[in-house]
């Protein structure tokens, strides 16, 4: 998974645990590792949703102001299923790395 630059310190400090996706099909599965910093997120959850169904609170979940902001990043490419992913980030092992 790819996540903008300003939010990546934060997904590591535990911050923001979840993520909107506007995808044509599912990028991850639950359990699957992504690398991201000197660690990963583990993905614990997916769960496709209407688009309606984004409130701000949710968008701010995510690291956003509201979802205006949210789609500003989330709105590129072909995809139009939406779908919330939340995730747990876990630090590389010493010398090991996903």
């Amino acid at each position: 998974m790819m996540f903008a630059r300003p939010l990546r310190a934060r997904i590591r400090a535990g911050e923001i645990t979840s993520s909107v996706r506007l995808w044509l099909t599912p990028r991850v599965k639950v359990g699957g590792r992504y690398p991201l910093l000197d660690g990963f997120v583990e993905v614990t959850r997916l769960q496709e949703v209407d688009l309606a169904d984004i409130t701000d609170a949710i968008a701010r979940a995510g690291g956003f102001a509201d979802v205006e902001d949210l789609m500003k990043t989330a709105r590129h490419g072909l995809g139009e299923r939406v779908f919330i992913v939340d995730f747990v980030f876990v630090p590389a092992r010493a010398g090991r790395i996903a």
